[in-house]
């Protein structure tokens, strides 16, 4: 049986980390932006279908094989080369204003809002570029964002990562890093997560959390007595997992495509 909000420890004991994409937004972040993006007539649907089709295999499968690793690398890459930084965060700024706030899972507001009520610092993991990130932490006033990073130099994005993407096992290094950063004890932190990717940061944490799962984590969670959070409606969980995922997997390129054309004269 899904779980309702859960107790949380007491004040100051731990943290909790949230992914994003359909755990606290409904769809993917990077999807809501590029149609943003698209509305502003800054790409065109072909860059749309072409960018889906490649990203979704990465995302749908979970598939760490390096191929598609280097694809998602180089999707990354290219939103935001050869732009700044300053342009990049007003167009996250506005886009989420206008069409990305309104998709807040109300349910897992009210989880996150537990953990700040009891005094714990809420922190987002998710592959999503860090400068998205840190805009949906500072909408929802979160203590801090954890995010794919791209190297900048002089204010200006190099095409370069600062490090890999934020995925899967990438996820679970980057949070016992921020841990022994802050002190925290994970066997007290909680985590949230809609997927199986997600399997080694839920692991690596005392109080693992379901959201909106994929049929395996909902699988493993079951198995494993891991409490599960489904705030969908009206739909199947797996008929509801498969087309979120295929659209935030589509979307980062068309963003990038967009964002450079955007700086073409």
């Amino acid at each position: 049986m899904p779980h309702d909000v859960p107790r949380p420890p007491a004040a100051g004991a731990g943290a909790a980390f949230f992914d994003v994409d359909n755990t606290l937004m409904r769809g993917a972040s990077i999807y809501h932006f590029a149609r943003g993006l698209a509305a502003r007539d800054l790409f065109t649907t072909r860059d749309l279908l072409r960018f889906a089709w490649g990203q979704t295999l990465f995302r749908v499968t979970g598939s760490e094989q390096p191929e598609h690793i280097d694809a998602a690398r180089e999707a990354a890459l290219a939103f935001v080369a050869g732009h700044g930084v300053a342009d990049l965060v007003d167009l996250c700024e506005e886009i989420y204003d206008d069409s990305m706030a309104d998709r807040i899972w109300e349910g897992t507001r009210r989880l996150v809002q537990h953990h700040l009520d009891a005094g714990q610092a809420v922190w987002l993991v998710t592959a999503t570029p860090v400068e998205l990130a840190q805009i949906i932490r500072k909408r929802l006033g979160l203590t801090g964002a954890l995010g794919t990073r791209a190297e900048t130099i002089d204010g200006v994005y190099t095409g370069r990562l600062n490090g890999d993407l934020l995925h899967g096992p990438a996820k679970a290094e980057a949070v016992d890093a921020l841990a022994r950063e802050k002190g925290w004890d994970l066997a007290v932190c909680s985590a949230y997560s809609d997927s199986s990717n997600d399997l080694p940061l839920l692991s690596l944490v005392g109080k693992p959390h379901a959201v909106n799962p994929d049929g395996d984590l909902r699988r493993y969670a079951r198995t494993h007595a891991w409490p599960v959070h489904d705030f969908r409606r009206h739909r199947q969980t797996l008929k509801a997992a498969i087309p979120v995922t295929l659209a935030g997997a589509a979307a980062g390129a068309v963003a990038i495509r967009a964002l450079r054309r955007r700086g073409t004269p």
